[in-house]
């Protein structure tokens, strides 16, 4: 028996139209009814995250901007981890010319964008979170979770590639990074992992990491699935996290409503 479900949301527990269907919240609903918590473990901001809590009517937690900010289920923060601004300052500039990636910041409760993206926007269908335009090098760089860097086109993807590789160059161990989608790469403070988010709430309830199960299929689900006491992943996952966590279980699609299926089959 499980207490605690924490789920990935883009690829994982959303569908493809990037929403949650009348079935995941009926099975989510009914788990928390069964005393089950839940977690909500993303990328996404905790603003938008906020709004999807509340259309579900659901008292979850909320793991975002992989685990710099934790809100606890009635929605107060409980945990913060930032960049230093010199740091931030730096991460914002480093492709502010390039014209094949767009440079996002979640900075308080603001989206902050360098220019018009699109792709982006079509992940936002449940909720009503939009950005705001800035300038990499003239802005406020405190309060800053995350900064990450998206392409429109998949054929530009080798560019995040290249950048991955002069991040890590640049910061070594100073920041934490991960591909969550082959269009998306994440960087957060050090350290700021999902996983490390997981093992503070779970044991904030009282329970261990054993307790836990997970669901994920993004790089940035890495250290959180092989954390939890079962970890799943999606059958459309990254080939790169499949292949670093062999002995976890493969399930199906979040096309298919594979995580509520699974968690009704094997929670209630």
């Amino acid at each position: 028996m499980f207490h605690f479900v924490a789920s990935d949301l883009d690829g994982t527990l959303l569908n493809t139209e990037h929403s949650l269907s009348p079935f995941t919240k009926k099975i989510l609903q009914a788990l928390r009814q069964m005393g089950i918590h839940f977690a909500f473990a993303t990328g996404r901001h905790h603003i938008d995250v906020g709004q999807m809590r509340e259309n579900m009517e659901i008292d979850a937690f909320m793991i975002t901007a992989n685990g710099a900010r934790v809100h606890d289920s009635r929605g107060n923060l409980v945990f913060s981890r930032s960049f230093e601004a010199n740091i931030a300052c730096e991460l914002a500039q480093i492709c502010q010319d390039s014209p094949y990636i767009y440079t996002h910041v979640y900075r308080g409760d603001d989206w902050l964008i360098n220019k018009p993206d699109a792709y982006s926007l079509s992940f936002f269908t449940d909720t009503k979170f939009k950005y705001q335009f800035f300038d990499p090098r003239n802005f406020a760089a405190d309060d800053i979770a995350k900064i990450y860097f998206t392409t429109s086109d998949v054929a530009h993807n080798h560019h995040l590639v290249e950048l991955k590789h002069k991040i890590e160059q640049q910061f070594g161990k100073k920041v934490s990074i991960a591909f969550s989608t082959a269009n998306c790469l994440e960087v957060m403070a050090e350290n700021v992992t999902k996983g490390s988010a997981l093992k503070l709430v779970v044991e904030s309830l009282g329970y261990q990491l054993k307790d836990s199960i997970a669901f994920g299929d993004g790089m940035n689900d890495y250290e959180m699935l092989k954390m939890a006491g079962k970890g799943c992943i999606m059958k459309d996952a990254s080939p790169e996290l499949k292949s670093l966590l062999p002995e976890l279980e493969v399930i199906g699609s979040n096309a298919d409503d594979a995580v509520p299926h699974y968690l009704a089959n094997l929670l209630l």
